[in-house]
């Protein structure tokens, strides 16, 4: 008897890479079936001459289109609601999703929400829960990262804030993936520090989650590694010259492997994460960031192995602990904050953050089964400082 795992594996869809890209937008969302695409994105972007320039594009190939923006930078359910109703009383045909985390994971959600008629928590990331959706009301996507971070470009899935409970939730149908992304560098240039180190730091936490997981998927954790190498190497550059083209390309890849690797799984980074992020409205990968280190010393009994087969790919001496302090210089050097008061985050809610992280889908995928106690002491240490 074969003592190999019996599992469903997901590969992600056409993507578009290269500097100048952003011209074939017209065709791709001609090749996806829109006439009259709504083009979702946040309002930092909405104002600036890349959007502009999108919608100008589109109007010159004969496309209607139209901006929506209502999007927080940690999306709520009345964004979606009211992203749905632009949709439809636009009678738009589509959706370009197009920005950070924020505005890809709003466009996908409101492209799926815009033919269902149940609640969109109906459809959270449990089971089969994805099976209540109706596959045929689901508006075709485009895609158009702007950022190199969630990767959610090349993802099945959205998150969103449930207002009345202060909890982020995973909502995943596999009609959710965009058909076509177009990942132009360029796009990414104007990015400021802080957001480039944050996004950068998230790609790297799906990369090193992943890779962490103990679900079965080679394939998942071959493109891990190389996304973790791509984003220690081409971070620092990036964070030194934001106009440097290349290392920005190879960081939008890391993002896009990332968001492909962690369907073998996300962990205790993630499912602290998003309380704290739900709860204080912090950036997402910057509070990845600072929880990396202490999850992965929570984790290390597990670990430690596979560290020793990193280490050796990145070429870093000592193994798990070369890896370690790799990612303490890494956070030192991009000015990441040590502890989690430097994201202005107390321990007042300590207690139902780490209730909130065990139930948290990602939680699933620790390598250590996270339970209260374990969620509480990662906290504590990342209060403290102590590693």
């Amino acid at each position: 008897m074969s003592s190999l795992p019996s599992v469903n594996w997901s590969y992600p869809t056409s993507v578009r890479f290269g500097v100048g890209r952003i011209k074939e937008l017209p065709d791709a969302v001609k090749a996806t079936g829109m006439s009259n695409p709504l083009l979702v994105t946040d309002p930092g972007l909405a104002s600036l001459p890349m959007v502009a320039d999108a919608i100008a594009s589109l109007r010159d190939a004969g496309l209607t289109a139209a901006v929506f923006c209502d999007v927080k930078p940690n999306p709520v359910d009345s964004n979606i609601s009211a992203g749905v109703e632009a949709f439809t009383s636009g009678g738009h045909d589509g959706v370009i999703a197009f920005g950070g985390g924020s505005g890809l994971d709003a466009g996908k959600l409101i492209a799926f929400m815009s033919g269902q008629s149940r609640p969109i928590w109906d459809f959270e990331d449990i089971g089969d829960w994805w099976t209540r959706a109706d596959p045929d009301g689901i508006a075709p996507i485009v895609a158009v990262p702007t950022t190199a971070g969630t990767g959610s470009e090349v993802g099945r899935a959205g998150v969103v804030t449930n207002e009345a409970t202060h909890t982020k939730k995973v909502i995943f149908h596999p009609k959710m993936l965009p058909e076509i992304v177009i990942c132009d560098p360029e796009l990414t240039v104007g990015m400021p520090r802080f957001i480039t180190v944050g996004t950068g730091m998230d790609a790297l936490a799906h990369c090193l989650e992943a890779y962490s997981a103990p679900m079965y998927h080679p394939m998942s954790e071959g493109i891990a590694l190389e996304g973790v190498r791509l984003v220690l190497e081409n971070l620092p550059r990036v964070a030194a010259d934001g106009s440097d083209l290349e290392a920005r390309g190879h960081l939008m890849s890391a993002a896009a492997m990332g968001a492909v690797a962690f369907q073998k799984g996300l962990g205790a980074i993630h499912s602290l994460s998003h309380p704290v992020g739900a709860l204080y409205d912090t950036h997402h990968g910057m509070t990845n960031a600072v929880f990396m280190p202490y999850v992965m010393q929570f984790n290390k009994v597990a670990i430690e192995q596979k560290f020793e087969r990193l280490a050796g790919f990145l070429g870093i001496g000592g193994g798990y602990r070369g890896v370690l302090e790799a990612v303490l210089k890494l956070r030192d050097d991009l000015d990441v904050p040590h502890t989690l008061s430097g994201l202005n985050v107390d321990g007042g809610k300590r207690d139902l953050i780490a209730e909130m992280a065990i139930v948290d889908p990602t939680a699933g995928g620790n390598p250590v089964e996270l339970t209260k106690d374990g969620a509480l002491e990662i906290f504590d240490k990342a209060q403290l400082g102590t590693i």
